[in-house]
């Protein structure tokens, strides 16, 4: 048995409990149960990402390549697709967001448009998730524009940042809306009202399902779920402790991981998905599968561990009802581009990754039922309060 066939079989066995159900493809406005009544089953999507280089133009979202990918995602099985259009700040300490990103935002909102209408050409359903880059370096996470004022003058320029994918996202007609991505300093903190009053200027000008990627560590210290429609995570949670761990370690971590995610799920009353799953092609990468793949050097290049990272995490959660599917973190919108990350990169296109996710999205999850979300998901309890 070859080791793409052995990692595609060992998925379908710890995967064999998942049950079978109907699919629908009805889309309803938000509400109380909004994930549900959207309908469609259990995300199985792929990120998408830029060309991000202008020496690579007619290669970028909207192109005739990027048409390809879409329509090599359909063949994959997924049914939806995250794009990632980016703003920048210029530090950690920031004054504003510009939302010109190597093209004006006029452009970008017109190639990101053609886009979404490609996907949707193909079948696929559409998450947006505007992005901040730090210029000078430094994780978005831990942004801090100073006192009060400058929070309030940061939250006016991003607000103004997000609305404005807002209003594409209500034009072109996407299917979901993601108002941030790994901004830990600002909805578990005190700062955390404001960002609930960019949430709700979203809402007046976007209907249609909202939500947040946290990151993983952040959960449970996350206040702005009780305005969201979906709780969404960047999981790229350690999965094995030291070097050399075998799979059955791995596995026990992806159970661990499906625990947290009912866990909370309970506690909102809502259903959770990932924003972004994924493994770099590289021995030992569920210890720490955050690292960066440009940070790194001499790097043994190994295919199986990173298709091994996919089966262990997502053994223990597609049997389970609050789990609302995942995006893979992720691959090109010129698929043929190999100048975006280094051979040990993230994506998973044409290595033995593919063939996991592939396996796993043409499984039936327990995302799919019809009663898969709903209030009668877990035992009556009270909604979770939160702090604001």
């Amino acid at each position: 048995m070859t080791r793409g066939s052995l990692a595609a079989a060992a998925l379908g066995a710890l995967l064999a409990v998942a049950p079978a159900a109907a699919r629908a493809d009805a889309h309803l406005p938000p509400g109380p149960l909004a994930w549900r009544d959207a309908g469609g089953g259990g995300i199985r999507g792929l990120t998408v990402g830029p060309i991000e280089s202008t020496l690579h133009p007619g290669k970028g979202y909207g192109s005739e390549p990027c048409a390809r990918t879409m329509r090599e995602a359909a063949t994959l099985g997924a049914n939806w697709v995250s794009l990632t259009p980016f703003g920048r700040t210029d530090s950690l300490a920031p004054f504003g967001v510009d939302p010109t990103f190597e093209v004006p935002f006029a452009e970008n909102r017109k190639n990101v448009e053609r886009a979404v209408k490609q996907a949707h050409e193909n079948g696929l359903r559409v998450l947006l998730v505007p992005h901040l880059w730090v210029e000078r370096g430094g994780w978005r996470g831990l942004l801090d524009p100073g006192d009060d004022a400058a929070w309030a003058r940061f939250a006016k320029s991003y607000r103004h940042f997000v609305v404005g994918w807002a209003k594409v996202a209500a034009a072109a007609k996407v299917d979901m809306l993601s108002v941030g991505v790994e901004l830990r300093t600002w909805v578990t903190t005190t700062h955390a009202p404001l960002f609930l009053d960019v949430i709700r200027d979203v809402k007046r000008v976007y209907g249609g399902l909202l939500t947040y990627a946290a990151n993983w560590d952040d959960a449970d210290d996350t206040v702005v779920w009780g305005d969201l429609d979906v709780i969404s995570l960047n999981a790229f949670y350690p999965l094995a402790n030291e070097a050399g761990a075998p799979l059955s370690a791995a596995v026990e971590g992806g159970a661990r991981v499906a625990a947290k995610v009912r866990a909370l799920a309970e506690s909102w009353q809502k259903p959770v998905m990932f924003n972004e799953i994924g493994y770099t092609t590289r021995k030992d990468t569920t210890v720490e599968p955050w690292l960066w793949p440009d940070d790194m050097k001499s790097v043994t290049v190994d295919q199986e561990a990173q298709a091994e990272g996919y089966l262990a995490l997502l053994a223990g959660l597609l049997g389970e009802p609050s789990f609302a599917g995942f995006f893979v973190w992720r691959v090109y919108a010129d698929p043929d581009d190999m100048s975006q990350e280094a051979e040990w990169g993230f994506s998973p296109r044409g290595k033995l990754a593919e063939l996991v996710m592939r396996d796993a999205f043409q499984r039936a999850w327990a995302a799919d039922g019809d009663a898969a979300w709903s209030r009668e998901t877990f035992p009556p309890r009270s909604v979770h309060p939160g702090r604001y």
